[in-house]
């Protein structure tokens, strides 16, 4: 069997190389897409250790141009596209709300939305035209469209969209058997969250700032495997992953 094809956004880091070495570690080549090739690199050889194929492609999400010429790549060494994981995102800074500038709303924006949606639509164009038809498509979203964190009006209003994204192009995809869900993620031990446990921790609704439980990013990668090695008749829309002593369920 010809090995399935997947691409992930964000791959040298976090979540996107967890889940890229779980997808390998399933049997799936991976295209991993991000701006620093060495850190994609170091994903692919950590892939390769455990034999893992994978290919590093060097692509910005705030550029559709280069968003276009990943997928053109991707075609042009495959031939096909079974899975897309739009994971690569970024926050803009904990300031106060009135005080968040255009060009930072527009950066969190154009990488957390438009990029995804850019992303969408290359996969759909791929996926309806390929044989056999069809693929799956998982969205990054975030339990901050559940319960925000106080400072953080850009990233939570990206990842309210990703909903509305992941639904209206799981029902478009209906036609073309492609198949579209969303994992919400909530405090994976990744670069980007070591400041939950660090110093005085992270703000809080109360106003207080607390270190915060994390659970090992192993644990979304291996839930993007499981999403994307279902059959294309079955469907996971949504999904959470999350610490289980993290403060999001109930009040505090």
């Amino acid at each position: 069997m010809t090995a399935k094809i997947a691409i992930v956004t964000g791959a040298g880091t976090g979540v996107g190389r967890a889940a890229s070495l779980a997808l390998m570690g399933a049997g799936f080549t991976v295209v991993l897409a991000g701006r620093r090739l060495e850190l994609l690199q170091e994903t692919q050889k950590l892939g390769a250790e455990k034999g893992g194929k994978s290919l590093p492609v060097t692509a910005d999400m705030q550029d559709p141009a280069s968003i276009a010429a990943l997928f053109a790549k991707t075609v042009q060494e495959f031939g096909r596209l079974d899975v897309l994981f739009n994971n690569a995102g970024m926050g803009a800074p904990a300031i106060p709300f009135e005080d968040l500038g255009y060009e930072q709303w527009k950066a969190v924006v154009d990488t957390n939305l438009t990029a995804p949606f850019l992303c969408t639509q290359h996969a759909f164009r791929i996926m309806k035209d390929q044989t056999p038809r069809g693929g799956r498509i998982i969205n990054n979203g975030s339990i901050s469209a559940h319960a925000p964190r106080p400072f953080s009006a850009a990233y939570t209003s990206t990842k309210h969209a990703i909903t509305g994204l992941t639904k209206a192009s799981n029902l478009d995809g209906r036609a073309y058997d492609i198949a579209v869900g969303q994992i919400d993620i909530g405090n994976a031990a990744t670069p980007m969250t070591d400041r939950m446990v660090n110093g005085p921790g992270v703000l809080q609704p109360d106003g207080t700032s607390k270190q915060e439980p994390r659970m090992d990013a192993k644990a979304v990668g291996d839930a993007v495997v499981y999403m994307a090695s279902l059959p294309l008749d079955a469907n996971v829309l949504t999904m959470t992953v999350m610490a289980t002593k993290m403060p999001f369920v109930g009040r505090g």
